[in-house]
């Protein structure tokens, strides 16, 4: 059982908003400012308590070993080549950061490109992005401190290893895209921002640049902004040909886009806008001359391939290349002068090739149930490299030949596990409306289904993002300590295409909420656990379903973790990209909007004098994409709130931004931690 908490001073002020005539109250606002003595006096004492607590689980300890142990294996990524070289990530187990090899050829000696763990001691320096010039002379990447959205970029020569002069700065959410000359590249950048507030400052106008190899950035040649739409952004990509820039413009997290283009082979020419509402997505593929292909949803949900000749680019004469189909389309690249088409079927990966006229070759033989990443290249490739996946199967890399169709594995990892001691099952449940939501169960072999399981439901539902099958040390060390592990596929996600992404958002937010309450009844009414043994995790928007579930049914559920949380729903927009994900929630500076938000936003569904479960939530004090104002707010008014025995915590990690890049040790911490918290609060026996 847990100890009687004395929970740290979280004063409440006299704030008050008013929406559309409405008074709101923010008492903890002033934890929005993270650097006030106040804030950091806070997270210094709920820290002490958080790992005071903690430090009482003598599972901790052994949760943390096992993880560790199974952690040390070497991972491969998937390779790619440009020009004669093959490039792929590899840690050798227990790394804090991937290392990137090159290599000539597959039976070579790899040598090492770039090593983010000689940057800094603790591996708080993550290498985030690349890109390789098309004579692979170059490398272009950004290095991302502390988990932080900003990124800078610098340039290698491949050959000797050696940094050149550039170093850009203030780039977010940009790759970089070389010219066929090799001479540089464009990116995208934002207005430098105020040093001391620069991780919670608003992020707008972004512009499109190209930098010259060998140039100062304050040369770099602006090629594109729009000062009348502060909330556009835009991605740069150079055709394979080399003859056209096709410009990306986005508008925060809608997935409907413009498309843009530029003509490279002819000297000033003109930028011209090809698709100029925002009607859909469109994902260009590859070009054939003039003939451009895209994956677009435009009057097709779930996906459909596309041809339009920009010489004749009026939408009567664009020309259906692959019809809509009954599985979700995700993904579309050209190898071989064939289309390859990643599919999911009912969140689960499949494989299609097809010719450029749009007939079906023959599906792509899969190892097995799970989730596909790669089958990446060249149009003229004939062979690439994929990686399968699962809950009980690590990420192997596969060769594949484009002309026989047959694959061989590259590299296989050697887990100190037996897959065959665990079984995986898809099940349907109902939601409260009706609709048929999927959901993937895994466990240890011969489980009794006697409701007294320990089970942790994880999920996301929002952002068109999917949830497919997906190897993790961590839910392995969950489940060899007798725990189940769910993962339903809630509306808001991508599973089902656009039609299911839409009924999740915005008015219809309850929904997602609705299809995670339903699977943790169902898996109650199953037999597989118990209200007393389930516990409910996720991230970002994940921890907003988190944080509004336990709002809504805190009974239902023994434990929660809710993750680097959207968890202020009313102010959300008012912070670095936050903006941006408007299109997806609403705001609440539109009334009818602002009643949608206001019903479920988890700071403000806080119910006085009422028993929650036990929760631990965890942020991070670099996190600039969810700042963690919304975990500090919420952890605040939740322990005043509480008025139960379980405790209610929060862990906030330093030195560590939203979760991409973090290194080894913090995330096997911060799982233990997790996991002894589970423990604890479940009340089971582990290992």
């Amino acid at each position: 059982m847990s100890p009687n908490f004395s929970y740290p001073s979280s004063p409440q002020q006299d704030v008050t908003d008013v929406y559309h005539g409405v008074e709101i109250k923010d008492s903890y606002r002033w934890l929005e400012n993270p650097d006030s003595e106040e804030t950091k006096v806070w997270i210094t004492a709920q820290n002490k308590l958080t790992f005071d607590y903690l430090s009482t689980i003598s599972a901790r300890e052994k949760i943390k070993q096992r993880l560790t142990k199974l952690w040390d294996y070497e991972k491969y990524g998937i390779p790619f080549k440009k020009a004669d070289r093959y490039f792929y990530f590899k840690n050798n187990g227990l790394q804090n950061q991937s290392v990137l090899y090159t290599i000539k050829s597959l039976d070579g000696d790899p040598k090492i490109l770039l090593d983010p763990n000689t940057i800094t001691t603790d591996g708080t320096v993550a290498l985030s992005v690349l890109s390789i010039s098309e004579n692979a002379q170059y490398l272009a990447y950004g290095l991302s401190t502390s988990g932080s959205d900003w990124v800078e970029w610098k340039v290698r020569e491949i050959e000797t290893g050696k940094d050149l002069s550039d170093h850009l700065k203030w780039t977010k959410f940009t790759g970089t895209s070389w010219t066929k000359d090799n001479q540089g590249f464009f990116y995208s950048r934002y207005n430098q921002p105020k040093e001391k507030t620069k991780l919670e400052d608003i992020n707008h106008y972004q512009k499109l640049y190209y930098h010259k190899l060998g140039t100062s950035q304050d040369e770099d040649v602006l090629i594109y902004e729009r000062p009348d739409e502060k909330e556009w952004g835009f991605s740069g990509r150079v055709t394979e040909d080399g003859q056209y820039l096709i410009i990306s413009v986005w508008q925060g997290t809608d997935t409907k886009n413009l498309v843009f283009y530029k003509n490279l082979s002819q000297e000033n020419s003109k930028i011209i806008e090809l698709i100029n509402q925002f009607e859909a997505d469109y994902s260009f593929i590859d070009n054939k001359g003039s003939k451009f292909y895209f994956r677009t949803d435009l009057n097709a949900p779930k996906g459909k391939v596309i041809a339009i000749d920009i010489d004749n680019s009026q939408p009567e004469n664009w020309q259906e290349i692959i019809p809509e189909s009954n599985e979700a389309l995700k993904g579309v690249g050209i190898l071989n002068n064939q289309f390859v088409c990643d599919y999911l079927q009912d969140a689960k990966s499949a494989i299609k090739i097809h010719d450029l006229q749009g007939n079906l070759l023959r599906n792509v033989s899969l190892p097995g149930i799970g989730s596909v990443g790669g089958f990446d290249g060249k149009k003229e490739d004939t062979e690439t490299f994929y990686s399968f996946t699962s809950f009980t199967t690590p990420s192997t890399v596969y060769r594949y030949d484009m002309i026989t169709g047959e694959s061989e594995i590259f590299c296989q990892p050697n887990v100190d596990f037996n897959p065959h001691n665990y079984e995986i099952k898809q099940v349907f449940y109902k939601s409260k409306d009706g609709t048929k939501i999927p959901m993937f169960i895994t466990h240890k072999k011969g489980l009794k289904i006697d409701g007294n399981n320990p089970t942790y439901l994880y999920a996301y539902g929002g952002f068109n993002v999917s949830l497919t099958p997906n190897f993790s040390i961590s839910n392995l060390v969950w489940m060899e300590m007798g725990g189940v592990y769910a993962v339903p596929n809630l509306r808001g996600g991508g599973e089902y295409g656009e039609e299911w992404h839409q009924a999740g958002m915005k008015d219809k937010k309850q929904n997602v909420f609705d299809d995670f309450i339903a699977a943790a009844e169902w898996l109650i009414k199953n037999n597989y656990t118990s209200s007393q043994k389930l516990a409910i995790g996720g991230g970002s928007n994940g921890g907003l379903l988190v944080g509004a579930c336990l709002t809504q049914k805190p009974k239902l559920y023994a434990a929660a973790l809710p993750a680097v949380g959207v968890l202020d729903m009313l102010r959300f927009h008012q912070f670095t990209i936050g903006w941006a994900w408007c299109p997806e929630y609403g705001s609440s500076e539109n009334e009818e909007e602002f009643k949608t938000l206001l019903a479920y936003s988890p700071l403000h569904n806080l119910t006085a004098n009422t028993a929650y479960p036990a929760t631990m939530i965890t942020t991070a004090d670099h996190d600039d994409r969810v700042v963690p104002a919304h975990s500090f707010k919420f952890a605040a008014a939740l322990q005043n709130a509480h008025d139960g025995e379980k405790p209610v915590l929060i862990r906030i990690e330093t030195k560590a931004g939203h979760g991409a890049g973090k290194p080894t040790t913090k995330l096997i911490e911060e799982i233990a931690d997790k996991w002894a918290f589970l423990v604890d609060n479940l009340a089971f026996n582990v290992l």
